[in-house]
């Protein structure tokens, strides 16, 4: 089972993730980005997102199916998909190889995620300062559809550790998935 934490940047996605495994037993974090990361240094691929590399978008379905077949359990995904396309490429990916997807929104208004964002003090977050915060207006464009592909968390007031109990709620009293 896949239990993805969808999202822009700021929504608290990482740090719900941490706790979510925390209340899930032979749970783990599987961290998408790793892949891109990857893709970055093979030669003749675009620079740029590497969401846009379809690439990256089969991977991140293999590696799961690989992982859960290797690991079992669940895996959670704390990963940003913006583009409605690319979310069911890897959805049906997912699904045609038979890994039930819980898809969960983490929200919070505008002025709350642009705080979060310039606050965010971890080493890797104040180079992407920007980038997370060009990405804002997307993630707003993208909420129609994210709302009917997802169930909507709002995270603007709520700790961490409550949203991950939300959410560890939500799947245990479905044993199916969420949502698409």
């Amino acid at each position: 089972m896949i239990i993805w934490l969808n999202g822009t940047f700021g929504a608290g996605k990482t740090t719900t993730a941490h706790e979510l495994t925390a209340l899930l037993p032979e749970s783990r974090i599987f961290d998408a980005e790793q892949v891109g990361y990857m893709l970055r240094h093979v030669p003749g691929l675009a620079q740029g997102d590497f969401q846009d590399l379809k690439p990256w978008r089969g991977l991140v379905v293999a590696t799961a199916s690989q992982l859960l077949d290797h690991l079992g359990g669940t895996l959670v995904v704390p990963q940003t998909v913006l583009l409605h396309p690319y979310w069911q490429e890897i959805h049906e990916g997912l699904l045609a190889a038979g890994i039930p997807v819980h898809h969960f929104v983490l929200h919070a208004d505008r002025a709350t995620l642009a705080r979060r964002i310039a606050t965010d003090m971890k080493p890797d977050s104040i180079p992407a300062r920007r980038w997370r915060r060009d990405h804002l207006t997307l993630y707003e464009e993208a909420l129609p559809w994210l709302r009917e592909a997802a169930r909507v968390i709002d995270t603007t007031e709520l700790p961490p550790a409550l949203v991950a109990q939300r959410i560890a709620t939500a799947v245990e009293s479905t044993g199916r998935p969420a949502s698409g």
